[in-house]
């Protein structure tokens, strides 16, 4: 193995920088903040770079054949036996290859990210209110389109919660039993399911609706309150 300190000097020196402009880049181009003596210490082997920090070195100095450059030749790989004119031979060899077309190496099919998640058969009030059985749902696959945080879906009836939300829409929910001040969340009261904004107050909770026809529900947990989650999309 080479030496990485005195193979990062020559690098430099190649490419006619000054170890000031190696600071700046590496500031400039990667957030990377350092002392200046700190890449002459790089140099000297006194410390070595990160491995962060060694990248960002490497694309600064367009290094490409890391592994030969610091610790020598591979071995199986005859483009290593040869020197600088025989190598730049097989580049323009190669160039040829891709510019013909016929070997291009196929591209990796991305497959979306695909998920299951619960989605309740029956609907949840932003109106007067339905009961959730929470026995009753299917199992859906989805994607990208629900948020990563979402545990179930379910099915709003009526139009309390317009504009954000419409009568038919299925909202997504994090499944949790506690909600800060102002954010929506499914809600059991009084052997109703509902879909609200969340306020807490003066020493009582109230539910309330996005369209001002309707009325807070202010409630009384001898009814029974529970929440189930909060909206996540």
């Amino acid at each position: 193995m080479k030496a990485l300190g005195q193979t990062l000097a020559k690098c430099r020196k190649d490419h006619r920088i000054t170890q000031g402009e190696v600071r700046k880049r590496l500031k400039d181009r990667y957030g990377i903040d350092v002392a200046s003596a700190t890449i002459s210490h790089w140099e000297k082997d006194i410390t070595m770079p990160s491995a962060k920090q060694f990248l960002a070195l490497c694309e600064i100095y367009n290094l490409t054949n890391i592994y030969e450059l610091f610790i020598g030749e591979i071995k199986d790989d005859p483009i290593s036996c040869l020197n600088d004119e025989g190598k730049a031979k097989v580049y323009e060899y190669a160039n040829l290859l891709i510019k013909s077309g016929l070997f291009e190496k196929p591209k990796p099919q991305i497959l979306p990210f695909r998920r299951q998640i619960k989605k309740f058969h029956l609907k949840a009030s932003a109106g007067t209110g339905q009961y959730l059985d929470s026995d009753a749902y299917d199992i859906i696959e989805v994607g990208d389109e629900v948020s990563t945080l979402a545990d179930f879906g379910i099915t709003l009836a009526g139009n309390s919660m317009e504009p954000q939300f419409i009568n038919g829409q299925t909202v997504w929910v994090h499944q949790q039993e506690t909600l800060n001040n102002g954010e929506i969340g499914i809600f059991y009261y009084n052997g109703d399911a509902f879909c609200k904004k969340y306020c807490e107050g003066d020493g009582c909770i109230k539910l309330i609706s996005l369209n001002p026809g309707y009325d807070p529900i202010e409630v009384d947990e001898e009814k029974g309150f529970r929440i189930f989650g909060k909206v996540v999309g």
